[in-house]
């Protein structure tokens, strides 16, 4: 553990509030606060207490120091704190006027304004964390909804690092082995016993595979569902997209072809934020207008996570729906089924429509608004079919592990073929060490400058 130069940043957010925090860490953190502090010496004072007082501007010329403000002060001596510094937070009142002056009078006292996550890294840097958690520590602060906020705490807590880290370090004692036969290289000796290599490279790869498989799903967890409504001209989509968002946020029409342009919005179900795309209706285009619509809605559903198909179950003829389903269905995106109109059709045609069709179809009619409920846990179900975010298990959200994941597992690929094949030590050694220089970045074991810079500047000042 080591202390840096002293920085101050405002760690709470900007503007007017009833209290506003600002952090101070760093090699004498609390004498520099001491020093504009009237109450209590902080410098006598125990970690994990808090001490009332006010703060001062300097002397004026008649030797008076004027009030900044009435204030609370906690207290957190190294290594018993976020930083694992000494470390002061300082609760004043809300207001910018007072923060500045506060930040103004530290940075006169020998502090300087910290960068954007300046405090986390330097958590990371004293090993409070690894580099997965200390990222984990932005996805909490930006976590909008349970899932995401689920699966940042997850991270928090050591989610899939510690497994990382433990299967790294058998591999480093393997990759050891193998450079220490290239010494030996003319006495045809084996030193790392070949079966076991590779059952440790199958058992790491079978840690890394439900990882991979599970950024799909994280990904979309932290950012939002992409999802898409689509279907032919008034099979009732801006009704649907009305309806579950109860506002009248889409023009809705007899008239076949209103929607010309992408809608979107934002619906949280159980716990998911998804973001609802409604679209022109899929047809041939009638004018030039119509037809630029279309194609954004054919984009849409490219770009889409999911993909609801809402159908007109009291006009639709079976072969027409037949043919729309199995379009969706050569997307290869995931989908969703959805008749619409259940309130002006028979039961006989509804179980003709599904008997076609061979699956489940989620029957609602949106303009009177029925079993909307049944939709809306149909649609969380399908994006939570990941066993892992039900159970609670590690999901990879951030795009910079899944990258070294991916390179990890194909390394590995490598050299497991290699084996196959009888490659010489010094060949197989190779793709071990790109193994491990992938492990070792995802954790945080080896790390670039540049690489903390473009991690840690995409956090907020103050954390």
């Amino acid at each position: 553990m080591f202390q840096l130069e002293p920085i101050a940043a405002l760690a709470t957010a900007p503007g007017i509030g009833a209290i506003a925090v600002i952090r101070v860490s760093g090699e004498g953190a609390i004498e520099i606060t001491n020093r504009i502090f009237r109450g209590k010496d902080l410098t006598q004072q125990a970690s994990h207490t808090a001490h009332f007082g006010t703060l001062r501007n300097r002397p004026d010329a008649s030797g008076t120091e004027s009030i900044i403000d009435e204030v609370l002060v906690t207290v957190f001596r190294a290594p018993k704190s976020f930083t694992k510094e000494d470390v002061v937070e300082i609760s004043c009142h809300g207001s910018e006027f007072i923060s500045q002056q506060i930040l103004r009078r530290l940075t006169q006292e020998g502090a300087r304004l910290a960068k954007p996550g300046e405090f986390t890294q330097r958590a990371f840097l004293n090993g409070q964390f690894d580099l997965v958690q200390a990222e984990a520590v932005a996805d909490l602060i930006a976590s909008d909804s349970d899932a995401s906020h689920r699966a940042a705490l997850n991270q928090l807590r050591g989610g899939f690092s510690k497994r990382l880290k433990e299967l790294r370090q058998q591999l480093i004692d393997f990759v050891a082995l193998v450079e220490l036969e290239l010494d030996f290289g003319e006495e045809d000796v084996e030193f790392a016993h070949r079966d076991r290599l590779r059952q440790l490279m199958l058992d790491i790869r079978r840690v890394l595979h439900p990882l991979i498989d599970s950024f799909s799903t994280g990904n979309a967890i932290k950012n939002g569902v992409p999802t898409v409504i689509v279907g032919k001209p008034n099979a009732g989509k801006s009704t649907l997209l009305n309806a579950l968002l109860n506002e009248e946020k889409a023009i809705v029409s007899d008239i076949p072809g209103t929607t010309r342009d992408v809608i979107e919005d934002e619906l949280f179900i159980n716990g998911i934020r998804f973001r609802l795309i409604d679209t022109a209706g899929l047809r041939q285009a009638t004018d030039r207008i119509e037809a630029i619509g279309i194609e954004r809605t054919q984009q849409k559903m490219r770009d889409a996570a999911l993909v609801v198909y809402l159908f007109d179950g009291k006009n639709i003829e079976p072969n027409e729906l037949q043919l729309a389903v199995t379009e969706v269905r050569e997307s290869g995106k995931p989908y969703l089924l959805v008749g619409n109109k259940l309130d002006a059709i028979t039961d006989q045609k509804r179980l003709a429509l599904e008997d076609i069709l061979g699956e489940t179809v989620v029957w609602i009619s949106a303009a009177k608004q029925t079993h909307l409920e049944e939709l809306k846990s149909a649609l969380s179900a399908r994006v939570l079919t990941d066993a892992a975010v039900q159970t609670g298990s590690a999901v990879v959200t951030n795009a910079r592990h899944y990258e070294h994941l991916t390179a990890t597992d194909e390394a590995l690929a490598r050299a497991i073929a290699g084996l196959d094949s009888n490659v010489t030590p010094d060949w197989l050694a190779m793709d071990l060490r790109v193994a491990l220089q992938h492990l070792g970045e995802i954790t945080g074991e080896i790390t670039t400058d540049d690489l903390l810079e473009s991690i840690f500047s995409k956090f907020c000042i103050g954390k």
